[in-house]
């Protein structure tokens, strides 16, 4: 039921915009503006206007009124049953909402929509053993945390048994600023190592895409706030992580400007805008709110330098579609292969991770690299039992 309530409430802020954005397109029509050039917003007026008016709060009416029904719908309703088919079903839902968190899921969060994802670090099974090593995994954009299995293999699961370690997966509103999820990774870590029932020993992080970011932001944010966790953390292994940004979001960035060129394609842009700050923030990888608080839409570079911590290991695995050196070029399909490995043609911004922790996956594309054996193997070399040549 509070599927439905988050799906009404989309639906009617979808109706508000529509509508918003027809108003838009109608007021510089009626303007008649010259083909290219910057025209100001302005509400239609007289009975145009009364109806745009009539029609947005109507619908504004419309919508509280089904949630309000929902509400207490939901209410009254017994508990879903957990049966193999609602298992399977769950499954399905979580990836579709997965991917509607990190398409708008700052939209979600604004306007309080239950669809929004809370942040969350699970030890599956929950009745699992907590041992002394504790490995956390974080998923990457349009993603949760069951889609670390995939084609039935699972690394966190496949390294419990190898190395022994007890695997947490985060579950986050990709949708949101990385720097934002990265504050809040940060303190649920402290309360989690916190709470662990023995010891920690060994901690470890692995970040698939978006999540090496949000984790390296989560870093950042534990330093500065004087945190206990950072001094535990011992190696940090980064899967896919576009750590000088993506070129697809660079190129809907180029395409959100060029709409803006013209005043009666301009409206348009309120669609091209809709794309989450968690997916404006891979444009170059931003990780702290500096980077992106004067423009999220700009297109130059305006990260603050921020190296990789002092103390911990760190480690890059990059896809790329090719088998040779010679169409390295191609990266995984997502993320290049430089961005992957933290190369920067800028002293300032390469992340200086040492050859001998840099590994590139031949043939295995960007959502592969959580089911690729051979990563796995790279992964269990890092990740195995303690090594005590390559200290933090």
């Amino acid at each position: 039921m509070a599927d439905l309530r988050g799906g009404a409430r989309l639906v009617i802020d979808g109706v508000r915009g529509v509508t918003g954005l027809v108003e838009a397109m109608h007021s510089r029509i009626a303007r008649v503006p010259m083909p290219l050039g910057q025209v100001p917003d302005m509400p239609t007026t007289g009975i145009t206007g009364l109806v745009y008016r009539s029609i947005q709060g109507t619908t504004g009416v419309v919508g509280k009124a089904i949630d309000a029904a929902l509400a207490g719908v939901e209410a009254v309703l017994p508990a879903a049953s957990p049966d193999a088919a609602a298992g399977r079903f769950d499954a399905e839902r979580d990836a579709a909402v997965a991917a509607l968190n990190g398409v708008m899921g700052d939209h979600l969060e604004r306007s309080g929509n239950p669809l929004a994802t809370p942040m969350a670090l699970r030890v599956r099974p929950a009745d699992a053993a907590r041992g002394p090593r504790v490995l956390l995994l974080v998923h990457g954009l349009c993603m949760t945390d069951h889609q670390w299995t995939r084609d039935g293999h699972d690394h966190g699961q496949a390294l419990a048994e190898a190395g022994g370690w007890t695997p947490v997966y985060a579950r986050y509103n990709t949708g949101r600023h990385i720097s934002t999820n990265g504050a809040e990774m940060a303190a649920q870590v402290e309360q989690l190592l916190d709470g662990w029932p023995v010891p920690v020993e060994d901690f470890a992080v692995i970040g698939h895409s978006m999540g090496g970011l949000v984790m390296r932001s989560a870093l950042q944010s534990a330093l500065h706030a004087g945190m206990r966790w950072p001094a535990k953390l011992r190696r940090l292994v980064f899967l896919g992580t576009p750590h000088h940004g993506a070129p697809l979001e660079r190129g809907g960035n180029w395409l959100h400007r060029g709409l803006g060129v013209s005043p009666y394609v301009a409206p348009f842009t309120r669609l091209s805008g809709l794309r989450s700050f968690g997916i404006t923030d891979l444009r170059h990888g931003n990780l702290q709110e500096q980077d992106w608080a004067d423009d999220r839409f700009t297109h130059r570079d305006t990260r603050a330098a921020l190296p990789l911590p002092s103390g911990v290991a760190c480690y890059a695995i990059a896809g790329t579609l090719g088998e040779g050196r010679t169409d390295e070029w191609l990266g995984d399909g997502l993320v290049p292969l430089a961005s992957a490995l933290g190369r920067h043609s800028k002293p300032t911004r390469d992340l200086h991770i040492p050859a001998s922790r840099q590994w590139v996956a031949r043939g295995v594309n960007h959502l592969d690299l959580l089911a690729s054996d051979a990563v796995y193997r790279r992964l269990k070399r890092w990740l195995g039992p303690a090594n005590p040549r390559d200290p933090a």
